[in-house]
């Protein structure tokens, strides 16, 4: 089951909190034990993201991940890949306390994980009532509401953990940066934006996974984006087809997205602005 789940993808989050640890420690000796405790810490990011999708696919009803079956799908796991699910994020905790329970910032570093939990879990909770919400009503559907689902769903454990991870690694208190915190959630927020685009738009050959927002009736930017610039035609279309798993009422629903042409507009930030975000995360 772990080898099934955690490695396979980019590994990016985990990656994340060894780069963003290596470069705090710019100018000062890394040795191989503070090295190691890093990638530790970069392992149970990966882990936790492996729980988030083997449980996500679930409720999705997804059908692959990372090129292959997703892991509830196959035959001989079905339902049990809930309590797998369970056991993959129980794993972080006896990670952390197997390595860092002796070091000083080991509360910190507890509490930082089971405040991410809890956040995560809500955004979840705010995904799935949300999609409830938006098949009785589509014209529910709005760019705070998506905001929210995105910043507790996705930001707070892809982009704000790692480095939270590597600050605390570093003995730095979380509570000077705050405002590091807020240029990391709103990179969290393009990054869902990017995904939600290529669940839709995406080569499934490439990105490995078929996408099935749409069928999913999910809040996704690119029904809020079309829900604000679509005419009465458009609506209309959107109204009748979205949330539908007939290829051919989600093949209407992409029409409407090229005629809005929404694999180019409304870019929620500019390629300046993009590498402003990126020089922030380097900020020690």
């Amino acid at each position: 089951m772990l080898d099934y789940n955690v490695p396979g993808g980019k590994l990016n989050r985990g990656l994340s909190v060894v780069d963003s640890y290596m470069l705090l420690r710019q100018g000062t000796e890394v040795d191989d034990e503070d090295f190691y405790l890093a990638c530790v810490l970069g392992w149970c990011v990966e882990w936790l993201q492996a729980s988030a999708l083997v449980l996500d696919d679930i409720t999705d009803n997804a059908y692959t991940r990372r090129d292959n079956l997703c892991w509830y799908k196959l035959p001989t796991v079905g339902m049990s890949a809930i309590n797998d699910g369970v056991l993959l994020k129980c794993h972080v905790q006896a990670i952390i306390k197997r390595y860092f329970k002796e070091k000083f910032y080991f509360l910190d570093l507890m509490e930082l994980w089971n405040e991410i939990g809890l956040q995560t879990a809500m955004g979840q909770m705010l995904d799935l009532i949300t999609t409830h919400t938006g098949a009785k009503d589509l014209a529910r559907y709005r760019i705070q509401g998506y905001r929210r689902i995105v910043k507790y769903k996705t930001s707070y454990y892809s982009f704000y953990l790692p480095v939270a991870c590597a600050l605390l690694l570093n003995g730095a208190r979380l509570g000077d940066y705050v405002e590091l915190k807020n240029v990391l959630i709103e990179m969290g927020v393009y990054f869902q934006i990017q995904d939600d685009y290529l669940d839709c738009f995406g080569d499934p050959e490439v990105i490995g996974k078929v996408g099935t927002d749409i069928e999913d009736y999910k809040c996704s930017w690119l029904i809020v984006q079309a829900m604000e610039l679509a005419d009465e035609n458009e609506l209309k279309i959107l109204y009748e087809n979205y949330g539908k798993s007939d290829p051919a009422c989600v093949a209407a629903v992409k029409n409407v997205y090229k005629e809005l042409d929404l694999q180019v507009k409304n870019v929620p930030f500019s390629a300046g602005q993009i590498h402003f975000l990126q020089l922030q995360i380097k900020m020690p």
